[in-house]
This record gives C-alpha cells, structure tokens and sequence, in this order.
C-alpha cells in the first residue's frame, strides 16, 4: 500500500509536470494516466486499495474543492461585470442545462431526474481548463475576460445547482406524497444553509478578531468545514454539500474577513486532491460502462459541443458589442474541469449505493465529455482563432515583477508610449500607490495558483523582475519563459557584483533564466536610489547629426539607456545579451540624473535636443497629473483583491 501511494504521488507530479511543459490543462493527463495503470494495464485497483475509506475521501475532497471555489464567488464583482458575464453565469445556465438534460435523455435513456443531474453538472468549465488554454490560444482581451470570469464563477454555481438537484432526487426516491417530498427537499435545503452560515459567521468570526494565531488559519478553516460537512450530513443526509458551499459564499462576501490567507492554502492542498482525485477516480472506470453507453454519448457529446454551447452563447450575447468571430470562437471553448469530475463521481457513489438505475453511467458519460472537449478545443481553439482574426494582436506589453518606486517609474513611461504593463507585488502599499497612480496592478505573488486564474495576460508579451528579491526575479523568470519565450523575459540584478544580494549562486542562476535587463552594471540598488534623489525618465530623437554617441557624450553616467524605439515604433529593451545598436530615426528612453551646477555649457545641437527632452517630459508630466487626479479618488477606495 505504501509503494501504491508513493506511486501515485509520483505518477502524479509527472502529469502535473508535463502539463505545465507542454501548456495544457493536467486534467487530460491524470485522466490518461488514470485510464491506463486502471482499466487498460489493471495495475491499480481503488476500492481494493482503500476499501470502505473511498467514499469518505471523495466525499470530503469533493467537500475542499467546493469551498475553495465558492470563495471565490463575490457577489460585487458579478454584479459590476458586463451585461453578458452576467448572462453566461446565470440564465444561459439554464440553456445549457436544459439542452443537455434533453439530449441525455432521449440519446442515452436516463431517467428524468438523472437527465437533469447530468445536465447539471455540465454547466461548468472551470479555470483549470480555461486558463491553460487561454495562453495557448490568446485571444483578444473581449474573449479573454469572458471566458476568464465564466470559469471562476461557474464553478460553484454550477456545483450548486448539482447538489440541489441530487438532494431532490435523493428527497423523491424517499417516496411518499408529493408534499413530503417537497417537505424532505426543503429540509436538506434549509439545513445545508443554515449550518454553511452558522460555520461561516463562526468561522469569520474567529479570523476577523484574532481570536486563532495566523498560523492556524489554515487548520482552523479545514477542520470547519470537515465539521460543517458531518454536521450537517449528520442533522440531514446528503446535506453536507450544499453546507460548505454556502459556508464559502459567506465567507468570501464577509469584510474584514482575511480569506486571503485561507486561499493561500488551496494552492498545495487543492492541487494534491485534484492529483489523487482525478487519477483515483478515471483508474474505477470500466470499460464495459462505455459499450453500454455506446454511440450514444458520442450523439450527447456532439450537442454539448454544437448545440448547447451554440445555444448560450447566442443568447447570452444577443444585442452586445461583440462581433460574430467573437461570438464563433466564445461559442467553441467551454472544456469540462475539475468539478465536472468530482462532483459526477461522488454522486455517482451515492445513488448507486442507494440503488439507483443507471447511476454507473453517470461517470462514464461525464469523462467521455471532459476527455472529448478538453482534446477537441485545446488542439483547435489556436488555430480556430487566427482563422477568425480574434487572436490578440499586440502582445508587446510588460508584466513587470514588482510595484516599487523604479517599477512604477518605469511603467508610467511605458503607458506613455502606449505599452500595456501590468504590474505585481505582495506588498499593499506599493499596489495601492501604483493604482493611485493610474497602473494596473495585481496584489499578490505571480508564482500563485491565485494568480494562475486571476492574473489577466492578455497583450503581455514580455517580463520585467524588478523586485529586490533576486530568488523572486529567478522564479518569474522561469514561470513566464514557457509564455513568453526566452527572449522576451529580463530580470534586473538586484546589486553589482560582490553585493552581497546581487552575486554567486543566486545571480548566476537569475541570468541563466532571464535576459540582464538594461546596460552592463545597471542593477536594481543603484537604480532604485538614482529614481529617489530625483531622476526622470526622458527620450532624446537620434538623427545623423546626433547620435548615440553624442547622446552618450552629452549625458555621461548620468543617463542609463533602458529602452530603445525603431524607426517604426517598435520597443526594444536595453540588455547584455543582444546589446542593441540604435541609430538614425531611433529614440532613447533613460534614466536620467539631474544635471549637476557647473555642468559645461552644450553644444547647438545638444541644446536642440535637451529641448525636446524637456518638452516631450512635460507633455508626459501634464499627462501623469491629470490621470493622477481622475484615478486617485477612486483607487483610495480599492481593496485588495488577490493573494
């Protein structure tokens, strides 16, 4: 058993490794491998693994998952979001549910109320699907944003309305007049949410006035909902879902309450139970469920892909701004993730421990539309793109790592040439100050799994790390060479060689993963205290009669070149690897000191361009005051919104 488990493990981070290299969803590869050391290989068999203890682990894991996500849900941010995000995560769900339940039904010939359970299911997508593909595919920031926000929301909307709709099967097969049926329905209801509540408040309670040290959020939180979810399953069977559900809703949407912390927390036991889950529960699969199924869920995948999702997307964007190549490729892309499975499997478990027909199938059917969707729209969703001319056409912006004084002054000149930048930091009051300033931020770490679903990348295309950390700058560097492509990722050395900070081991390996940014012997420390007695960023016109020879000769060490554009506009960045050569046609972009007193009087054509210089930083000046004062009233009021 323990060399089972170790396998496992390992088996396990493989796929996880291998998705991560090849940028597809590590669903598709649990699943296979699953399937093959279960089914095909007959290596590994579950129940005889674990036995009576299979069901109480995919039921509590089932139980983390669905808190996880309803964090996640803010009712705010689903009430801002546009006309048709909102459309997609509430009544088009009943399109696709409905067509689904239909088409399964009559296809396939389940019953009526394990139609509806099916149907249920299949409304989510799930950010572990979507946002794999989407760096893959890169559309534009429209198509992005919706099927961005559809994953995260839907997923526990979605396992709600699957627990509801079990609990009423569950509450029907009880028997009895159809009142005691509606009574026994409405009792797992309003069990499930008031105990979610009760542990909720409790819960948020406890977080919200230090009643628990930091260092025990996490525990604290799982040992809650494990107990909300026996509760409630205790008080009223099958309850417990819909509990830990609620209890997440609630937590998510209380202020004051730190769930930042708590989220941090998913992001290695989530991915753990999502390695073992998906492996446990594809190696249980039998083949003879599929011949029973038999063409017939090919038939039921084929309206999931071309009519159900056809279907919403239609309704859903009916009278918005978005074009029909829009619509098309919205109208493709919807895999099945993570809850699908889960959810499909543990109520799969309950109705066939209770009896019910047709229930085996229930699992099946569900990974035959995960395993098709995953595959079908991650091999033609890129290519489905560039044909329709929705892929993102600019992906020349920065991410920056780091939201400090050097990064902000850095991203403020690059908004002024029209460069998207993005940046991160773990510290709110360097997120908060560039949000004053006008720059988009994100609040968190970029190495998260918070991040992996909630850092929009659309239009970036290239990585600054300026952060003092050169680990951190390593890191992201490695994390965004596979987006981004080697060349495009640039870190900064935090201090010259023999800094301390800056040398051996740590810098080496900071360069092998990321381009020096900017000249030889720029680095973050020296940098970082030339921005704070006063230097500014400015750009010099090259000609042939000012070169950047002469631009060197005017400005010393008193100008550090950081970037560079051609002559038809594209920006270029300053390193050591590929030092660039500008020239004619060319502008200079650098940092630079104030002049000194007794600095010598410069020559006609210096002057020329020293006015330039200075006309073109106060045009950017007048700039950066006005959207100072139009977004400083408004990001004063910002929360933070990562982790």
């Amino acid at each position: 058993m323990i060399l089972t488990i170790a396998g496992l493990m390992a088996l396990g981070g493989a796929c996880q490794w291998l998705a991560w290299r090849v940028r597809l969803p590590a669903i598709l590869f649990l699943l296979l491998s699953g399937i093959l050391i279960g089914p095909v290989a007959g290596w590994f068999d579950p129940d005889a693994l674990l036995g009576d203890l299979l069901f109480p682990f995919v039921s509590l894991s089932v139980a983390v998952i669905l808190f996880e996500g309803s964090l996640t849900l803010k009712f705010a941010e689903i009430q801002g979001l546009e006309r048709v995000v909102r459309r997609f995560v509430t009544s088009g769900v009943l399109v696709t549910w409905g067509v689904t339940a239909i088409a399964t039904h009559w296809l396939v010939g389940f019953s009526w109320g394990l139609a509806l359970l099916f149907g249920a299911i299949m409304v989510v997508t799930g950010p572990t699907v979507i946002v794999p593909m989407l760096r893959t595919v890169r559309p534009n920031a429209k198509i992005a944003n919706i099927l961005r926000w559809e994953g995260i929301v839907i997923d526990p909307i979605g396992a709600l309305l699957a627990v509801l709709v079990f609990e009423f099967i569950v509450s029907s097969e009880a028997g009895g007049a159809l009142s005691q049926t509606l009574i026994v329905f409405l009792t797992l209801i309003g069990m499930g949410t008031l105990v979610g509540l009760a542990a909720g408040y409790l819960l948020g309670l406890a977080l919200r006035r230090d009643w628990l040290p930091a260092y025990l959020f996490n525990v604290a939180t799982l040992a809650a909902v494990f107990g909300a979810f026996a509760v409630s399953n205790a008080v009223a069977e099958e309850s417990g879902l819909l509990a830990v559900t609620v209890m997440g809703i609630y937590l998510g949407n209380r202020k004051g309450v730190p769930i930042e912390e708590i989220l941090e927390f998913k992001e290695s036991l989530s991915l753990l139970l999502i390695t073992v889950l998906f492996i446990l529960l594809a190696a249980r699969l039998d083949f003879g469920s599929f011949a029973e199924l038999g063409w017939a869920v090919v038939g039921v995948f084929l309206v999931v892909q071309f009519i159900a999702r056809p279907l919403k997307v239609t309704y859903t964007t009916w009278g918005s701004s978005l074009s029909w190549r829009e619509r098309a490729l919205l109208a493709w892309i919807a895999p099945r993730g993570i809850v699908a499975a889960a959810v499909s499997a543990l109520f799969a478990i309950k109705l066939e421990s209770q009896g019910y027909k047709g229930a085996d199938l229930l699992v099946p059917i569900t990974f035959v539309i995960i395993i098709g969707t995953v595959v079908l729209q991650s091999l033609t969703a890129g290519p489905l793109a560039r044909l329709l001319r929705v892929s993102e056409p600019d992906s020349s912006g920065f991410l920056i790592v780091g939201a400090n004084p050097l990064a902000r002054t850095i991203a403020g000149a690059l908004e002024q040439q029209k460069i998207k930048v993005t940046l991160t930091d773990t510290l709110w009051d360097n997120v908060s100050r560039a949000r004053m300033a006008g720059l988009k931020s994100y609040y968190g770490t970029p190495l998260s799994e918070h991040a992996e679903l909630y850092l929009d990348t659309s239009g970036l295309g290239r990585l600054l790390a300026l952060t003092a950390d050169e680990h951190l700058n390593a890191l992201a560097c490695t994390r965004f060479k596979g987006d981004f492509g080697a060349k495009n990722v640039f870190a900064l050395p935090v201090g010259s060689k023999g800094s301390g900070a800056g040398n051996g081991r740590t810098r080496t390996s900071t360069m092998a993963n990321g381009r020096s940014a900017f000249i030889e012997g720029a680095n973050f420390v020296e940098l970082s205290r030339r921005v704070h007695r006063g230097a500014e960023i400015r750009r010099t016109n090259l000609s042939e009669a000012f070169t950047f020879e002469n631009f060197h000769e005017m400005h010393g060490e008193r100008a550090v070149p950081l970037f560079a554009l051609d002559p038809k506009g594209k920006l270029e960045v300053f390193n050591t690897t590929m030092p660039l050569e500008p020239g004619p046609g060319w502008t200079i972009i650098a940092l630079v000191d104030p002049a000194p007193p007794g600095e010598r009087k410069p020559s006609t054509e210096e002057r020329r361009a020293q006015a330039e210089e200075k006309k073109q930083h106060a045009e950017e000046r007048r700039h950066e005051e006005r959207r100072h004062e139009e977004n400083e009233r408004r990001a004063a009021t910002e929360k933070p919104s990562g982790t």
